[in-house]
């Protein structure tokens, strides 16, 4: 099996010891090491506790052949561009079970015409996770509302809805809400 633990590991800034001590349980620098490499074999079990210390999905880890990774040419910053200090590669987004996508059609907000905002859904006891982060309410009739959830307090949810000069609004006992996660833009 090949891996992207060492691509990911990197990514997050970690050491191989940083991993190696979030594993549950804790393992060492070592055999992180060996797995990466692919000196050791990798276990589905092994995949999964380096995938939680690291916090990915375990799929995230394995790279698949009908999956394509596109090369980093460049990394930008505030200082201006340069070529990477090792070869690296980056998976296209991917969605996960129990996300929603809503579309834009217009610009509002930071959001342009032809975005696409991919929400994770979120049960009731979750909410509080998606404080100060764009929503996604559903509404009686198939309506929904989308704005920055800003409060939350004896089953009701504020909300600031994304134009200028919007009131907030006020939604009282949803069944689910999705916290926007990711935003896919064409340049």
């Amino acid at each position: 099996m090949i891996t992207a633990i060492r691509e990911v590991r990197r990514a997050k800034g970690l050491t191989l010891d940083d991993v190696a001590k979030r594993c549950v349980p804790p393992t060492t620098a070592q055999t992180i090491g060996r797995l990466e490499t692919g000196t050791r074999t990798v276990s589905v079990g092994w995949l999964n506790r380096i995938a939680g210390a690291l916090d990915v999905d375990g799929a995230d880890l394995v790279r698949l052949a009908d999956r394509p990774e596109i090369a980093v040419a460049a990394v930008l910053d505030g200082g201006g561009v340069q070529a990477p200090r090792r070869p690296a590669m980056v998976a296209p987004p991917r969605g996960e079970a129990g996300m929603v996508a809503v579309t834009v059609s217009g610009g509002i907000g930071d959001y342009r015409a032809g975005d696409e905002i991919w929400c994770a859904t979120l049960a009731p006891e979750e909410f509080a996770r998606a404080l100060n982060r764009d929503v996604l309410v559903p509404r009686p009739a198939g309506r929904f509302l989308f704005g920055r959830l800003i409060g939350r307090e004896e089953g009701k949810l504020h909300l600031l809805p994304l134009g200028a000069g919007a009131r907030q609004q006020v939604v009282a006992d949803p069944a689910w809400i999705a916290r926007a996660v990711r935003l896919v833009r064409s340049l």
